[in-house]
């Protein structure tokens, strides 16, 4: 087997490729000369760099396997080495305890002052009295999501005498229990902690999770740190909120644009900047170079890759079910409240037929696609829910009334159930129960509003009214009820989403039960 590696990765990656295969090391190809070379090579492992898109997996025409040397995989067309049978794997876990200490070590820096006294020490200047920091002891952590990194952050600082709460429905209590957290709305959060860190991918639901309004709750002697993603918090209303007192510092790793080397954030005393530093320790670039290779070995050997990003030997008869699987996983995600207890899936009809697992995994996929960046696979997927003490039962059912098939999610929260159905009809995706509710409306991709109602005249108008005041178009509209004068849903397809501002407008009208705005 011939392996390509395109990027600079550590040196015990490719001890352990050149133990198995032929390795050629090219970290200087232009995208021209990699197009030239690529069909000779079963295997390709790249990092950032390289951009590996469908024009050059299509030149690929040996390729079996893409390793990616660390989590991002922005710069692999995965669904074009889906489409051709080649396996992605990437490292999400080589990682976390560096990222982890990062986060930790900015927290001290930030409590301490520790950048600012070494500047001025360094300039010739003793300045003692203007360098008194804080204490962790007796302090509040919130961790912004508690998956691996957010997790290692909590056990580390127990160490410190703090208490540690954290927001993540995507965790049961019995796990944060076991990590000594206590779970927390975000708002708690945001109102009771002294420090702030978060944990969580970049999605349209966690961009610019940390704005203006959410600072406006912290504590004036608290500080926040970014050590996950550019992008969830608002740079600007950070230097504001230093600015005028509301915030005692922030410290960012990562930054809405990279590589930053300048701008506001760079300008403030309070704030800590590092550039991308969480991963880069000489163990993490071990640990994620070594794993990498592992998987592509794997691969190449004909064994299960743990960390396989893609599933490229899906059944044909079970491809049309992965994206209503999916689809129905990232609603419910959206539509839920309180914390995940469990999670049951029913396939019923001739779907039941067959092995279930890929449209599983597909399903518990959208459903953590807010809260992790790990992509979840056929080999991951028990042990991702069981990270989070997620309870995943399954029910098949060969029979079933007024479906062929029929893909039923229920999630199990504090708060109550939340129930999706889909089934797929001609080839495309369709959803057909919401809670109660029964209907029949194609999920295409975009903005959505579901607003569960008491049924009432005018109500519709009202809520058009408001959407046309924010100049937000419907596409369309369905709307269902219990019985007249009862309980209603309404669903509205908009071509923008509503804002917080429309959001509570409609909220405070009389019978609204809830009110979200949905992107699927």
């Amino acid at each position: 087997m011939k392996v390509l590696v395109t990027d600079r990765i550590a040196d015990a990656g490719i001890q352990l490729l050149c133990s198995y295969a032929q390795v050629d090391i090219q970290t200087d190809l232009e995208p021209g000369q990699l197009a030239a070379i690529i069909n000779k090579y079963d295997a390709l492992i790249v990092r950032s760099r390289t951009q590996v898109d469908a024009s050059l997996i299509g030149l690929g025409q040996k390729l079996k396997v893409i390793g990616r040397v660390g989590v991002g995989i922005d710069n692999i067309d995965v669904d074009a080495a889906t489409k051709r049978g080649i396996v992605v794997v990437n490292a999400p876990t080589g990682n976390v305890v560096a990222t982890a200490e990062h986060a930790v070590a900015l927290m001290l820096a930030l409590a301490r002052n520790i950048p600012q006294a070494n500047k001025h020490l360094k300039s010739g200047q003793w300045r003692r009295e203007d360098m008194v920091g804080t204490e962790l002891r007796g302090k509040t952590l919130g961790i912004v999501g508690i998956g691996n990194v957010g997790s290692q952050v909590a056990k580390r600082v127990q160490a410190f005498e703090m208490h540690v709460i954290a927001h993540d429905p995507f965790v049961s209590e019995d796990h944060a229990r076991n990590l000594e957290v206590e779970l927390v709305s975000l708002d708690q959060l945001l109102r009771e902690a002294d420090f702030i860190t978060l944990h969580v991918p970049l999605t349209p639901a966690t961009e610019k999770l940390i704005g203006g309004k959410e600072l406006e709750k912290m504590k004036p002697t608290a500080r926040i740190i970014n050590c996950a993603r550019g992008g969830l918090i608002d740079e600007e209303a950070v230097v504001s909120a230093i600015k005028t007192g509301k915030l005692a510092g922030a410290a960012f790793d990562v930054f809405t644009r990279e590589p930053a080397i300048d701008g506001p954030l760079f300008e403030e005393d309070k704030i800590i900047v590092t550039p991308h530093l969480g991963a880069s320790t000489v163990e993490a670039q071990t640990s994620v170079a070594r794993d990498v290779a592992e998987e592509v070995l794997a691969v190449l050997q004909g064994r299960f890759s743990k960390y396989a990003v893609n599933a490229p030997h899906i059944p044909p008869e079970l491809v049309p079910f992965m994206t209503v699987a999916s689809t129905i996983g990232n609603l419910a995600s959206q539509l839920m409240e309180g914390q995940i207890i469990s999670t049951h899936i029913k396939y019923g009809g001739g779907i039941a037929n067959y092995d279930c697992n890929p449209v599983k995994t597909a399903l518990i996929s959208g459903l953590l696609q807010q809260a992790s960046e790990e992509r979840i696979n056929l080999v991951n997927v028990g042990l991702v829910a069981a990270q989070r003490g997620l309870k995943i039962s399954e029910e098949k059912e060969i029979t079933c009334e007024n479906y062929a098939n029929l893909l039923t999610l229920q999630v199990n929260t504090t708060a109550g159930t939340t129930t999706i159905s889909g089934t797929v009809r001609h080839g495309e995706s369709r959803l057909v129960q919401v809670n109660d509710f029964w209907m029949d409306i194609v999920p295409t991709g975009g903005h959505f509003f579901f607003c569960d109602h008491l049924d009432r005249p005018g109500l519709v108008g009202i809520i058009g009214n408001i959407t046309a005041k924010a100049e937000i178009d419907i596409s369309f509209m369905h709307l269902s009820r219990l019985r007249p004068r009862g309980k209603a849903l309404m669903i509205l397809a908009l071509d923008e989403p509503l804002g917080e501002e429309q959001l509570q407008e409609i909220r405070g009208l009389p019978g609204i039960y809830s009110a979200k705005a949905v992107k699927l």
